[in-house]
């Protein structure tokens, strides 16, 4: 399971570079035969994706805001307020074997604006039903508001049996040369979640 879960990381962070131009895709999943996944992307689209024949599944399922507590280690995608603090779309917290990956802050395309900060909880503080988080990394720190309602996920075991069709997934594709899409790792909601990521 920490192979998976490890492998899973390179799926919703942005800290490797790519050797080949690459496609984050979300959507829901219409169909699986073999290894040729087809899926019906956010925008409204089809697109085909060759799954590699040793490919993994992650799960990711919905947790409480009580894990965001000092020390913990998330992702979280986050839009830009005027005060200059951040507004959380959503919070990965990653499991303990999963500390560092991708760690800091850069471009991220869940919205136009996002950003993507993988840092660790330096401090949490509450204001009505609102967390204030300060996130530090190696190169900075940030304070990253977290609004009541936003989805907080975390990585789960996952199996292939989990692409059925209407699965909601996210997966990160290699553009080849034709132009079609490969990919080694899928990320799949558990019980109805939607990856907020």
């Amino acid at each position: 399971m920490r192979r998976i879960l490890l492998l899973a990381a390179l799926v919703v962070t942005a800290g490797a570079i790519a050797q080949t131009p690459t496609q984050r895709i979300r959507g829901d999943v219409t169909a699986l035969d073999g290894n040729v996944l087809t899926v019906k992307a956010r925008g409204g689209e089809t697109l085909t994706v060759k799954l590699a024949d040793n490919y993994t599944v992650a799960g990711l399922v919905a947790i409480d805001r009580a894990a965001l507590v000092d020390g913990a280690y998330i992702g979280t995608a986050t839009l830009p307020k005027a005060d200059g603090t951040l507004a959380a779309l959503e919070v990965l917290v990653f499991p303990e074997a999963m500390r560092g990956t991708g760690e800091g802050h850069g471009p991220w395309d869940l919205q136009p604006g996002s950003m993507m900060t993988n840092a660790t909880i330096a401090r949490v503080e509450r204001t009505g039903n609102e967390r204030q988080l300060t996130l530090r990394y190696k190169d900075g720190e940030k304070q990253v508001v977290v609004p009541d309602g936003v989805p907080i996920v975390t990585f789960d075991a996952g199996e292939r049996s989990l692409l059925v069709p209407g699965a909601h997934i996210l997966l990160t594709a290699a553009k080849q040369p034709d132009g079609t899409l490969t990919a080694t790792r899928v990320t799949v909601g558990k019980n109805g979640l939607v990856p907020p990521m």
